[in-house]
């Protein structure tokens, strides 16, 4: 790819690596101090595993497929040797590493996995970072870490006894990210996202499933009474505070979320009055790892990052529910 700038993307056919990979893709200009003149690539990888119907990541794929400064590659992070090759072959300038094993419920009945992508993945992106000289790593983690802290969140706290496998392999992989950066002087950014939302988004997701049992009248399942809340953000925003983590920083956790929590039982009604469709409701026993609220303090993210969520949650919904509507015919039949 001669003088080009390349950028990996890992997780690039996920919700958020597919929003932040066309992000790149329209508006290169977005990566702080790339030369205006030389051409960006985006190199995407992603596993494609089933934790979810694979339609969905196909059908994010296909839209990336259309620019053809995107060159896809199936492939695993725990691929030690697969990775070398491809950092051999594009010497990456930048590494957006958004591939990751999520989902709290899940991780306490496969906790194995978790590590294997989460913590293993990590660090093989990071030592091949430090082999090839990668000047930016950026790294998606969780506002899950922040169970049992006072809100709203700061990165300061003490964020030491996570409550769920997921939470736990987030946690290594951040401190991994600290240890390279202190030893080899890596420059890193570790963004703390807090509930994901919009088009195309994961099935296994409130809003997302909220829509489709709304729209196939199917009970709508709340573990608890639904008055928990979350800082809901939308997957634009997102994929902007991501990008802007590219900047040189040293080594940074911020934050970024909606910056107002919303509860589950707000949003519902939201859904019911876009789709012109009641919710039956089923209770059923809140998780033990759940949390039963989260809202991000972004001090930092518009201090550091000059980055501040613009999609309101009425918006975000808006926007999630048209998309399904307009895809209907195939995403009704996937499993939430």
């Amino acid at each position: 790819m001669g003088d080009a700038v390349n950028i990996l993307v890992t997780g690039a056919a996920g919700f958020i690596g597919w929003k932040v990979s066309e992000f790149l893709l329209e508006s290169s200009e977005l990566i702080p101090g790339k030369p205006e003149k030389e051409k960006l690539y985006v190199v995407g990888i992603d596993n494609m595993n089933d934790y979810y119907d694979i339609r969905l990541k196909e059908w994010r794929l296909e839209q990336l497929n259309r620019y053809s400064n995107f060159k896809f590659h199936k492939m695993d992070i725990e691929d030690r040797k697969s990775l070398k090759e491809l950092f051999e072959e594009y010497h990456f300038s930048f590494i957006i590493n958004l591939a990751a094993r999520a989902g709290v419920r899940y991780s306490m009945e496969n906790p194995f996995v978790y590590y294997t992508t989460n913590v293993l993945g990590n660090l093989n992106l990071l030592e091949l970072s430090r082999k090839f000289r990668v000047k930016k790593y950026v790294l998606a983690s969780t506002s899950s870490l922040y169970a049992g802290q006072k809100m709203p969140f700061k990165e300061t706290l003490p964020v030491n006894e996570p409550i769920s496998p997921y939470a736990a392999s987030k946690k290594s992989a951040e401190v991994t990210c600290y240890t390279y950066h202190r030893l080899y002087d890596l420059d890193i950014t570790i963004v703390r996202y807090f509930t994901v939302y919009g088009p195309a988004g994961r099935p296994d997701m409130s809003i997302f499933r909220f829509i489709y049992w709304i729209d196939q009248a199917r009970p709508v399942i709340i573990y608890g009474d639904g008055n928990q809340s979350r800082d809901f953000t939308y997957v634009d925003d997102i994929a902007r505070g991501t990008i802007l983590g590219l900047m040189p920083l040293g080594f940074e956790i911020i934050n970024l979320g909606g910056d107002r929590p919303h509860k589950l039982n707000d949003v519902l009604q939201m859904i019911e009055e876009k789709l012109g469709k009641k919710a039956r409701i089923e209770h059923q026993p809140f998780h033990p790892a759940d949390m039963l609220a989260t809202w991000a303090d972004i001090t930092r993210a518009k201090k550091l990052l000059k980055w501040r969520p613009e999609i309101g949650l009425e918006k975000g919904v808006d926007a999630a529910a048209a998309w399904y509507q307009k895809n209907r015919i195939w995403v009704k039949d996937i499993r939430v």
